[in-house]
């Protein structure tokens, strides 16, 4: 695992986790710079998923317990926010649980925060590692019908498909390093490592970038998980602000960490 700073030191510290089987440079490359003018930003990059290491991603509690680690190691233990894309929200969620390290806020990007017990998870990896692996290293689904259909939303949509392949893979960037048993342990632990309920850690904010498209019952799920989430409604789709409206996400994270 690695984690790449830029800004002052001095500067209260934003950590960025990316989403599944995201590059880190691709997932945050349009923000970190912006960023920095206001935070020392120390952007994750997963066991696996770092061009620069020959490792395999382990388990979430694994690299949760690494993440930590390196927040007590270079921070005293103590930062002013964790920002998770997507399946980096799990981190943010198991941070906050586990009480090892102190954020003043902990911001899920619209996380789905899906679990399942072994066996249907299994079957689920299964199902979408043949899917997902091949897009993520080559651009390419295996299977043309998926690749016309994809076709179709790009031609169809407002900017958000491209911006979002965009953000999990950047443009021309070549991730062969990542190896499936990599993308494997990730989506396969992300499932099966609970999150308990009714988190609530002392001193700290957890807020949520709920994308209403996504669908109404996330809502109840992270009123489940967390006892005083603070959500942030978008009518938007998974991480849209994100994608594609960088300079707008930027500027509700700021507000978010001027709140005390």
């Amino acid at each position: 695992m690695k984690v790449y700073e830029v800004g002052e030191q001095g500067k209260p510290v934003l950590m960025l986790l990316p989403g599944t089987g995201c590059y880190w440079r691709s997932n945050f490359g349009k923000v970190i710079e912006p960023l920095a003018e206001t935070f020392r930003v120390a952007c994750v990059s997963y066991d696996g998923f770092d061009e620069t290491e020959q490792t395999q991603f382990p388990t979430m509690i694994e690299e949760t317990a690494k993440i930590e680690e390196y927040i007590k190691e270079h921070y005293d233990g103590k930062i002013c926010a964790a920002y998770g894309c997507s399946l980096g929200g799990s981190f943010v969620g198991l941070m906050a649980a586990r009480g090892v390290i102190h954020m003043d806020y902990g911001i899920l990007g619209g996380s789905d925060l899906d679990q399942s017990a072994k066996l249907p998870a299994k079957l689920m990896t299964a199902l979408m590692l043949p899917m997902i692996y091949p897009f993520l290293t080559t651009g390419r689904f295996r299977l043309p019908f998926l690749n016309r259909k994809l076709e179709k939303w790009r031609k169809a949509g407002d900017g958000y498909v491209d911006a979002f392949i965009g953000m999990m893979r950047g443009a021309g960037v070549d991730l062969s390093f990542i190896t499936k048993e990599s993308l494997r342990n990730q989506f396969y632990s992300d499932l099966i490592t609970p999150l308990p309920d009714a988190i609530d850690p002392a001193g700290t904010e957890i807020h949520i970038l709920y994308a209403l498209k996504m669908g109404e019952k996330y809502r109840a799920r992270y009123h489940r998980h967390f006892a005083h989430p603070v959500l942030h409604e978008l009518d938007m789709q998974h991480e849209e602000l994100l994608a594609v409206h960088p300079k707008e996400w930027v500027e509700l994270i700021e507000d978010i960490c001027r709140q005390k």
